[in-house]
């Protein structure tokens, strides 16, 4: 008989930045500890979360162009993509709640935060049955002479956060808002506001996106991939068919399968 997992079998210590904190702390804390997003939090209270993703879109406004991203507070990009949670519940309630929320807050009685849970926490103790093709989804590309300001417009207009780069109809990297995050505030702490907008259109996918890129043969096992997204700490695989792109597999769409 298989023992019952509980959430407090499997939650993580929480890992909080304060609304008042700069995003670049955000983003450095997300990058140090490996996670996507952290629980923002004011006083002793969950305020709710911030993202790589949210990080991304704020530091490549136009619109906040002048202001340097140290001096941009967490408070401006606090997002409600969160649920809370009892550490006696079964883990059974998490597949429903992880397929709409990315994070999941665990509360004692006192209701004091005492732990998260996210899809890697899910995926260690759950995973879908069946092949590969259940797990996946659509994988989408970019060229890697494209411009970076396209490619924040195809992220924002299609509600996109990654993109297999490609060359000469070979896969070279993958570009996801982590990338994008991290280029937009090294570029913005290195170039003067006026020349930002002229300087900006000039930079390539290819010149922010991360390579080389893991992929995996259609005939993988699930948990061989999951295992390689948790030793890795990466958050999508693509996925190939005698080398010819067929797929993506991420921690969101392992969880949408189960």
């Amino acid at each position: 008989m298989t023992k019952e997992l509980f959430i407090k079998d499997l939650m993580a210590k929480p890992v909080t930045i304060a609304k008042s904190a700069k995003i670049t702390e955000a983003l450095d804390k997300m990058l140090d500890e490996g996670i996507d997003p952290l629980i923002v939090t004011h006083n002793t209270s969950v305020a709710g979360t911030v993202s790589r993703q949210s990080i991304a879109k704020k530091l490549g406004s136009k619109h906040d162009s002048v202001i340097a991203p140290a001096a941009i507070h967490v408070a401006s990009v606090v997002e409600e993509d969160f649920t809370s949670i009892y550490p006696d519940e079964s883990i059974n309630v998490l597949v429903p709640l992880l397929q709409h929320y990315k994070l999941i807050v665990v509360y004692d009685n006192e209701h004091r935060l005492i732990g998260q849970v996210g899809a890697g926490d899910l995926l260690k103790k759950l995973q879908p049955d069946g092949l590969l093709d259940g797990a996946m989804e659509k994988a989408i590309t970019i060229e890697a002479d494209e411009r970076v300001v396209h490619l924040r417009r195809r992220m924002l207009d299609d509600n996109t956060t990654r993109f297999v780069v490609t060359e000469n109809d070979k896969i070279i990297g993958i570009v996801t808002e982590t990338d994008v995050a991290i280029a937009m505030r090294q570029f913005r702490e290195s170039v003067i506001g006026k020349h930002q907008d002229h300087r900006i259109r000039n930079l390539l996918v290819k010149d922010i996106m991360s390579s080389p890129l893991i992929t995996v043969d259609r005939i993988a096992k699930i948990s061989e991939i999951i295992n390689i997204m948790l030793k890795k700490n990466i958050s999508s695989i693509p996925i190939t068919d005698k080398s010819k792109l067929v797929g993506m597999v991420t921690r969101q769409s392992l969880v949408n399968a189960l």
